[in-house]
């Protein structure tokens, strides 16, 4: 079997102390901004050793407006410039940057700039954003689990990325180029230039080396939507099963609409929540408080919906799971290097991984912890698989 591209996923965030299933409650956290910072610039030290421990792929994410400090990093594709001067060969993305809360043609220009100062280091990774919170002041909506009565900002968000990144990509892929749809006309009419106005665009810089786009796949309209675009998916925080079965849609998905059949893995990325330890008992002590802190955090908006209920069926949004549960539903794997290699060749056998990312830092984590997995995973797991 090939080697499987392995990344590894940060959320950036704040070192805390106090994290657990009990109080404080997310809200009532805040940090000062030179904590935050602290955080931010120690992410760019974990990207340096991803690359040396021999990582293919970093990524970052894309919040606003965090004081909790569980996200503190609001630009991706900026960091990644700074990131890319530091490392040599390490690639550089985020998942993932927020379409709708950039103007398409800004992000267009960000893109292509961090993309060639890197050498064609940049992978494309793009969502259509969570959390209200952030999006709404950033002049876009989405909906949630947490705003029910927002239900049409769902509709409104998929039609804002579909258009935007239409956009984008055209103004990637043409010299020149013009768009016209519900949310955005490009260029607007009438804009007088030099006796004329303007009826085409041209982005400069475009990218001058080839890149990759990944998406999460996180609902069944996503699921037919990323594979018909022939872009790659990205699955994450699903029971087991219904990580199968939705990796195997998405490659009929494509094949129906791109006339050929996936190779093994291809387009499809596994990102599991890893923790590794000398023993069991340590890896489960180790564990338990940053993942219940993970959930408290991020339950409310909906994100357990991927686990499976005891009916066989998606959960019910909201459900906070037990460290139990996500072990059990193959979510979370963690124990000793053994343990953890074995939990992921049930993946590698099952999916035929060609893409894997591993998510090693829990609320909690220090960042000297942190590199510690970094380095434990390529050193002790990945030699296992």
């Amino acid at each position: 079997m090939s080697k499987i591209e392995t990344g590894v996923f940060l959320f950036g965030g704040v070192e805390m102390d106090d994290v657990g299933s009990g109080p404080p409650i997310p809200t009532d956290r805040r940090y000062s901004q030179e904590e935050m910072w602290y955080a931010a610039t120690r992410m760019l030290d974990m990207g340096v050793a991803a690359e040396k421990a021999g990582f293919d792929i970093y990524w970052l994410t894309e919040h606003h407006f965090q004081y909790e400090g569980y996200e503190v990093v609001p630009n991706g594709v900026l960091f990644a410039s700074v990131l890319a001067e530091r490392t040599t060969t390490l690639r550089i993305g985020a998942l993932f940057n927020i379409i709708p809360q950039w103007h398409p043609l800004r992000f267009a220009e960000d893109f292509a700039t961090m993309h060639n100062l890197s050498g064609g280091r940049g992978v494309l990774g793009v969502g259509r954003g969570t959390v209200p919170r952030e999006a709404q002041p950033l002049g876009t909506f989405v909906g949630s689990f947490d705003n029910p009565e927002k239900a049409d900002a769902d509709t409104i968000n998929r039609e804002v990325f579909d258009e935007s990144m239409d956009i984008v990509m055209r103004a990637f892929g043409n010299e020149q180029f013009s768009f016209h749809g519900k949310h955005f006309t490009l260029p607007p009419p009438g804009i007088p230039d030099r006796g004329g106005t303007v009826q085409e665009l041209t982005l400069i810089p475009r990218p001058l080396y080839p890149f990759d786009t990944w998406q999460a796949i996180t609902s069944p309209p996503t699921l037919e939507y990323v594979p018909k675009r022939g872009w790659g998916g990205v699955f994450w925080l699903k029971h087991h099963a219904f990580t199968k079965g939705w990796w195997d849609h998405f490659a009929e998905v494509y094949e129906t609409h791109h006339d050929r059949t996936l190779d093994p893995g291809e387009k499809r990325m596994l990102t599991l929540n890893v923790c590794i330890e000398d023993t069991h008992e340590q890896a489960w002590k180790k564990a338990r408080p940053g993942h219940d802190e993970f959930w408290k955090f991020l339950a409310p908006y909906g994100w357990s919906r991927g686990y499976m209920g005891k009916d066989g069926k998606p959960a019910e949004p909201g459900l906070t799971p037990t460290l139990e549960e996500s072990t059990e539903q193959r979510v979370w794997v963690i124990g000793t290097p053994e343990e953890v290699a074995e939990g992921i060749a049930f993946y590698r056998d099952e999916l035929d991984l060609a893409h894997l990312t591993i998510f090693p830092n829990f609320p909690g984590d220090t960042y000297t912890q942190t590199e510690e997995q970094i380095h434990r995973y390529m050193e002790e797991v990945a030699p296992l698989l």
